[in-house]
């Protein structure tokens, strides 16, 4: 599912240049969920935007503080309210006088096994953007590109001037994206990533994991994957009937980290759900599953 990580392979609280455009800064939080850390954005040269300021943390923030060297900031863009995402908006608007917009304020209760993905219940943006909504600065303009899927408030944001997208969560840089229900939805997302395939984006800057070039190559590549994954679970149910979601992910996610199978049980039940809205299967009871 995942490629090991070290977190000392990028040092965090550094930033460093991606584009003339763009910088980031890693904040320190790595896990098995979150590679080596939250990426976080900052766009332009002269007024900036920053964008998924991460965790609420203090040393992350003053290297945000310094990245940024007092030059205004326009605003502070959040991709979705994951607690690894959005938590220093709050805080970062307070020193910068920035406006807080992008991603529509969401909480609810995850039953997920993320510690890390709950959601930022303080989260208040000042401005909600709708798809296609636009914000700019000084040689920059950033323009919401709408991705339900991984959450229900996911945008993504291109940058119109490189042809860039911060991608967020929907497509990162080291692993496939969890969907984890009640809020994550494989059909929505599977949406979305058919969307991004008609874009003409020539790289994406996801919150974890390197930038990503050729990027409608990967996102091919990731539905393909999701693809044989439904198959995977459509042949256990025909060979073994009505069965549990644990059981699948053991035989599924064979030489995964062990740490890994609740989240992976999270996107087969999503898998299932999405099935189950096609007529191909139901759900028997005590969370076990069944061809229809």
């Amino acid at each position: 599912m995942a490629p090991p990580f070290d977190p000392a392979d990028l040092p965090t609280g550094v930033m460093m240049a991606l584009s003339p455009l763009v910088h980031r800064v890693l904040a320190p939080n790595p896990s098995p969920f979150t590679y080596t850390g939250t990426q976080t954005y900052i766009v332009g040269a002269q007024a900036v935007a920053v964008i998924d300021p991460g965790p609420d943390d203090a040393d992350h923030l003053a290297a945000l503080t310094a990245a940024i060297a007092g030059r205004p900031v326009v605003t502070i863009l959040c991709t979705h309210t994951h607690r690894d995402h959005s938590p220093a908006a709050r805080p970062l608007s307070d020193l910068t006088g920035a406006p807080v917009i992008g991603c529509a304020p969401l909480t609810l209760d995850d039953d997920g096994p993320r510690a890390d993905a709950a959601f930022d219940a303080d989260y208040r943006p000042t401005q909600v953007l709708a798809d296609g909504d636009e914000v700019s600065g000084p040689g920059w303009t950033l323009a919401a590109v709408a991705t339900p899927g991984h959450t229900s408030n996911h945008l993504c944001f291109a940058l119109l001037e490189e042809k860039a997208l911060f991608s967020g969560d929907h497509v990162m840089g080291w692993s496939t994206s969890v969907i984890s229900p009640p809020d994550g939805d494989m059909t929505d997302y599977m949406r979305s990533m058919q969307l991004l395939l008609g874009r003409d984006d020539v790289v994406y800057y996801p919150a974890h994991g390197e930038p990503i070039e050729n990027p409608q190559r990967l996102v091919r590549g990731m539905m393909g994957h999701r693809k044989q994954r439904e198959g995977q679970i459509l042949r256990f149910l025909e060979r073994n009937g009505d069965s549990a979601i644990p059981d699948m992910v053991a035989e599924m996610y064979k030489g995964v980290d062990p740490r890994l199978h609740g989240a992976a049980g999270r996107s087969v039940l999503a898998h299932l759900i999405d099935l189950g809205g096609r007529g191909l299967a139901e759900p028997t009871g005590d969370g076990r599953w069944q061809m229809r």
